[in-house]
Parts: C-alpha cells; sequence; structure tokens
C-alpha cells in the first residue's frame, strides 16, 4: 500500500514536469527565503499533490517548488512535517521518499532550534554533525519497510563527513562563523521542562529541535547523502530561563538565514564533484 502511494505521487509530479531534480531540499520553520534565490519552473502546493500529507503549523506554507540553484536542478520543500502535528513517522519523512524517486543524489536539511550549549546564542548556526532521537521511534518501524532499503541503516555517519567539511570550508572562505554539535530531536510541541534541559546538557546536546532526525534516518536507508543546519533562535539554560516567542524565534531564524543561503548556495555549486 505505500509503496503504491508513493508510486503515485512520484508519478504524478513527473508529469508535471518535475522531472530530474539533483538536490533535495528541505527548509525548516522561518527558513523560506532561499526560494527568492530560485529560478522556479514549478511550485506546487502539498494539497495539490496526491497522497501527500498537509502542513498543519501556520508558519509552514507548504508547498514543493522545483527549479535551477547554483547550476543545479533543485527540489524544495517549503514546510515539512512534525509528529506533534498528529503525523506518524512514514508522514513525516515522506518528502524525503518523494523526493528521493524523483532522482535526487543529496538531501540538504535546515531546522530552527534551541542551544542547549551555553557558549551558543541565538542567530548562531550550527552545522549538524550527529544526532539523538529522542522521539520515542523510528521511520523505518513498520511492515514492508524493507521494501524501500535496509531496515538496519548504519548512523555511524548519518551526517556526510565529505559534505559538511565542505561546508565548513565555505564557511570559513565567506567569514561565517558556523558552529557545529549534537542535535536531539524532541516530539514537541510543548517546550522542553528546565529538568529536560539539564537532562540534555547532560546527554551532551548542542542543540534541540522537533525535527530533522527522522527525515534524515530515511536519507540513511537510501543511502542519500545528507548534511543539515540548525538556526539556532533561543538559549536554553534552565537557571537562567525566558518564555519564548514563537514570533521572535521565527524573526531571529530570518536574521540569520543569509548566512545558511550563502551555505547552501555554494555547496550546491560542488556537490556530485
Amino acid at each position: 500500500m505505500k509503496k503504491k502511494q508513493l508510486k503515485e505521487t512520484i508519478a504524478f509530479l513527473k508529469s508535471v514536469g518535475i522531472t530530474a531534480p539533483e538536490v533535495g531540499i528541505v527548509l525548516g520553520t522561518g527558513l523560506g527565503k532561499l526560494v527568492d534565490e530560485i529560478d522556479i519552473e514549478k511550485e506546487i502546493a502539498y494539497a495539490d499533490i496526491p497522497n501527500f500529507p498537509q502542513a498543519t503549523v501556520e508558519f509552514h506554507s507548504g508547498k514543493l517548488i522545483y527549479g535551477n540553484l547554483s547550476g543545479k536542478k533543485v527540489i524544495v520543500m517549503v514546510g515539512r512535517f512534525h509528529v506533534y502535528e498528529g503525523y506518524n513517522l512514514w508522514e513525516v519523512t515522506y518528502g524525503i521518499r518523494t523526493m528521493h524517486g524523483l532522482g535526487i543524489k543529496n538531501v540538504l536539511i535546515s531546522n530552527a532550534a534551541g542551544a542547549i550549549n551555553l557558549n551558543y546564542k541565538k542567530g548562531d548556526i550550527m552545522l549538524i554533525e550527529d544526532h539523538i532521537n529522542l522521539q520515542g521511534s523510528s521511520p523505518l518501524a513498520f511492515k514492508g519497510a524493507n521494501d524501500f532499503g535496509n531496515i538496519f541503516a548504519d548512523m555511524l555517519e548519518p551526517y556526510s563527513k565529505k559534505i559538511n567539511t565542505q561546508l565548513q570550508e565555505i564557511a570559513k572562505a565567506n567569514d561565517i562563523d558556523l558552529k557545529a554539535g549534537v542535535y536531539t530531536s524532541v516530539v514537541g510541541p510543548q517546550l522542553e521542562t528546565r529538568a529536560e534541559y539539564r537532562m540534555l546538557q547532560i546527554l551532551e546536546t548542542d542543540a534541540v529541535g522537533m525535527s530533522t532526525v527522522p527525515e534524515v534516518i530515511v536519507a540513511k536507508q537510501l543511502e542519500l547523502p545528507c548534511a543539515a543546519i540548525s538556526v539556532l533562535t533561543d538559549e536554553c539554560d534552565p537557571k537562567n530561563l525566558h518564555p519564548v516567542d514563537i514570533a521572535e524565534i521565527i524573526a531571529i531564524a530570518g536574521k540569520a538565514e543569509p548566512k545558511m543561503i550563502v551555505l547552501f548556495k555554494e555547496l550546491i555549486k560542488l556537490l556530485d564533484k
């Protein structure tokens, strides 16, 4: 059933002209301006794509963009799906499987996250080097998952060391302060308690969010090289905690976003070289 659904989605997208994307991109909360850099050929609302989940979060617009960026064909998810919206992990990662079926060779992911590492500040950007999955399940844990690849995906290197090295070199060349660290994914949507922030510090987490990890696990099953960047939008110091303002988080993401755009644009020029 799942394989049939996916085939229908991919066949529809090919029929409307999305035929040869090389790079798949997932844009997180407040991080939609990369779209302005794309020479757009197709723009399709999730609601118009057969079997595609619908974005329900008000600040996620929910559309697929296809076009040219840095000399390559890209397909971009503007708006992603979260467990906290009531989706199961198949639905959360449906976009990754769809983009893979359309032919992408690499996937780039962004998210907005809270800084657990007290040396990192709001407005910083962080390259994800490793992750901890605290969402309580796996997107590979369903009947028939073997149809899509090895369910015992090796997570020794979930984030491509080659791509991460390229991103660090690009950051240096462009005078961008790119932090690096471990991202932990939780279910949400409520934010963490002081005790939970202390736990995350004990686990040596550098940033916490509610996405990305399921997408990366699926990319690994599909043998898609992957990289991910967190824009740090709040500071999670359990000894000095303040109420979080979602509007402020989105504003901070918007201010930090130009740095991420430079990294992604320059990286795409180098991919598969």
